[in-house]
């Protein structure tokens, strides 16, 4: 990895050579599930379509296909615990932003609505909550 003028250079298994902002740059503090010393990710546009890619800045194979969730559940809620709020320095809404993982298997897209993704567009800061219930 490298970085240059408020950009950083890294290499993926799936594309290549990626450039971007700096300030993209989404920190995960305590890691993903599977993935604790994992820390910083990218998010990156997936073609033309509604699905992005969370890249590990720091790993080229680790990647995951993430997706707002009301675009497979339209009537998708979920109330964010105070303290999740707290960590992720939420003041107002709409910095909140929610990502589930999908996984294709046996030509079925599976979603992890029990783990989703949620990070604080402004600062770029996420963690992963593990739901008892959706």
């Amino acid at each position: 990895m490298c970085c240059d003028n408020n950009k950083i250079l890294f290499e993926t298994s799936r594309f290549g050579t990626v450039e971007v902002d700096a300030d993209k740059v989404i920190s995960f503090p305590d890691g993903i599930l599977g993935f604790p010393s994992l820390k910083r990710y990218v998010l990156l546009d997936h073609k033309d379509t509604v699905l992005k890619w969370l890249h590990a800045v720091d790993d080229p194979d680790v990647a995951f296909i993430v997706v707002e969730p009301v675009v497979l559940l339209p009537d998708f809620t979920m109330t964010t615990d105070p303290v999740t709020k707290k960590f992720l320095r939420i003041e107002q809404e709409e910095d909140l932003v929610t990502l589930v993982i999908i996984r294709v298997e046996n030509e079925q897209v599976i979603a992890n609505f029990h783990g989703p993704l949620l990070f604080n567009a402004s600062l770029k800061l996420g963690v992963q909550v593990v739901l008892d219930k959706i």
